[in-house]
């Protein structure tokens, strides 16, 4: 029997140390992804390799339920696919800790939570991002083109130039120009 890791992370800014640290001294091989959990199976290549690579016997192991994803359907499928192939699955923490060779309660139980959480964690986001804008303030990259470049840019255009020199000219982006125009164009 091998224990066979899977570390999940939904970006790629985030770390997968914590995990490594607590799957690597004990399995064979880790397979890492950074990738949304929430995503169908077929959507996620890492997590693909590591269900090929599991053979009847093998033990899937991950630090939380969570990690396996993030979607019960999916997650769920996983499972009674794994469990079929006579693949157990490891988890080291939260309410489903231990070794598991069936479905359980408990297990489905985390796996619904799982999703749960990660439908609060897009809902207060989505709060808090109105919040800010309530107040004036706007999240995202600052504006490159302040009243002064806009006008430039503008003025630039009216008389002929194109995109490329209006850009080298005011010393931004092609794109930057090209949006500032087509935001003028719609206002």
């Amino acid at each position: 029997m091998a224990l066979i890791g899977l570390v999940r992370v939904s970006t790629d800014k985030q770390k997968t140390q914590r995990q490594h640290d607590a799957l690597d001294p004990i399995c064979l091989k880790v397979f890492e992804e950074k990738i949304s959990g929430k995503l169908a199976t077929d959507d996620r290549p890492a997590l693909l390799e590591a269900l090929s690579y599991l053979r009847d016997g093998d033990m899937l192991t991950v630090q939380e339920v969570d990690r396996l994803g993030r979607n019960l359907l999916e997650g769920l499928i996983v499972l009674n696919d794994l469990f079929q192939r006579g693949v157990a699955v490891k988890v080291l923490e939260g309410i489903a800790a231990g070794e598991h060779t069936e479905r359980s309660l408990i297990l489905d139980l985390a796996l619904a939570l799982s999703e749960d959480r990660r439908r609060d964690i897009v809902r207060k986001t989505k709060n808090g991002l109105e919040a800010a804008r309530r107040r004036g303030r706007v999240g995202g990259r600052p504006r490159v083109v302040d009243d002064d470049k806009r006008a430039a840019i503008l003025a630039r255009r009216e008389r002929g130039e194109s995109i490329r020199a209006i850009a080298a000219g005011v010393k931004v982006s092609v794109g930057v120009v090209h949006k500032t125009l087509t935001d003028a164009k719609d206002a």
